[in-house]
């Protein structure tokens, strides 16, 4: 690849990978303004994260919440598999 080239990660494919974080909250009995002061992360980030709307979460984003909420990123993440892309897929999974 040339310095000229840019390397697309998204290449037009659905993002498969789904965050948990609103059934974690509920499980730690937490609201996502509790999870936004004890973090110091803004409602409107945590916010994209629990409606499954981020492209990419920072590993100091992510280490924050892992500590807030005593989680770990396997607990708050997963992938669908590679022939699951139906839009309703999350809605199946979180039942």
């Amino acid at each position: 690849m040339s310095s000229e080239e840019t390397l697309d990660l998204d290449e037009g494919r659905p993002n498969r990978v789904v965050c948990r974080l609103d059934e974690v909250l509920r499980a730690r009995g937490r609201t996502l303004t509790e999870l936004s002061a004890i973090t110091g992360l803004t409602m409107a980030n945590l916010s994209i994260l629990k409606t499954n709307k981020a492209r990419a979460v920072r590993f100091t984003t992510l280490t924050a919440v892992c500590d807030a909420l005593g989680t770990t990123p396997g607990e708050l993440f997963f992938v669908l598999p590679a022939d699951d892309r139906r839009p309703d897929a999350v809605m199946d999974r979180e039942a």
